[in-house]
């Protein structure tokens, strides 16, 4: 049986700002539905820990898993090293790697705009937008489109020893009873998600992604396949681009 209880979480509530785009907004009628399945995270092993066993950097760890999960899937893959996730992580947070000083984890949001202004391990994002983790079919599609999700998650005591994460009755099934986490989504089918955390491919159900996401975001990287220089079909990154000038003003 698996057991977590030694992880480090790391996810600051969820952090709102009114200039957060929507990925709904640049969907289009053209958007054809998504495949059944994907697996964009099949080829990546071994993912790495991102020092997320000691320090509370999932935030940051999960930008660096993403950044495998691109790189891997356009043939060039790169392995951001520890030192760049924990160097990412004490200028969002003021962490001190010498004393341990300040290890109390960060908002996704803090981090999604460090990534695109400043960048982690010298990659940077072009853009990021919320997604409405209660419309299905707009999850699938953005981990379709755009590689994987970023997401935030309440986790209950239970998933501390589930080898897949699911929803189960009573207190250790609580939202956020354990803390919060951040991981990627890289895959899904109908059974469930797979996300990556603590080193390794994790699946949860569609029940548990619905009971303890309380954020995702659609992240555009040039490391992924045509963001910067041709849309997806059914995406508008025109309109986007013109909204992202518009909020950065």
């Amino acid at each position: 049986m698996t057991d977590h209880r030694a992880m480090k979480l790391g996810k600051a509530r969820p952090r709102l700002s009114a200039k957060t785009l929507w990925i709904s907004k640049y969907f289009t009628d053209a958007l054809p539905p998504a495949p059944e399945s994907v697996d964009w995270g099949k080829n990546v092993d071994p993912w790495g820990m991102m020092r997320n066993d000691e320090v509370g950097d999932c935030t940051c760890a999960t930008a660096g898993h993403l950044i495998m999960d691109w790189t891997t899937a356009e043939g060039a893959r790169y392995v951001p090293p520890d030192s760049d996730i924990l160097a990412a992580y004490s200028d969002i947070t003021g962490y001190d790697p010498a004393t341990g000083l300040n290890d109390n984890g960060a908002a996704e949001l803090d981090v999604l705009n460090y990534w695109r202004k400043t960048g982690v391990s010298g990659r940077k994002i072009s853009a990021f937008a919320m997604v409405n983790t209660r419309n299905r079919e707009h999850v699938k599609a953005s981990v379709w489109m755009f590689g994987g999700l970023y997401i935030g998650l309440a986790l209950p005591i239970s998933a501390q020893h589930q080898d897949v994460w699911d929803v189960v009755p009573g207190e250790d099934g609580e939202v956020g009873s354990w803390g919060g986490h951040a991981v990627p989504i890289v895959g899904y089918d109908a059974d469930g998600l797979t996300c990556v955390t603590w080193g390794s491919a994790k699946r949860m159900t569609w029940e548990f992604f619905l009971a303890y996401c309380d954020e995702a975001y659609a992240v555009l990287s040039g490391d992924w396949t045509g963001i910067d220089a041709k849309a997806p079909n059914g995406f508008d990154v025109s309109q986007l681009q013109k909204d992202l000038k518009a909020v950065a003003a």
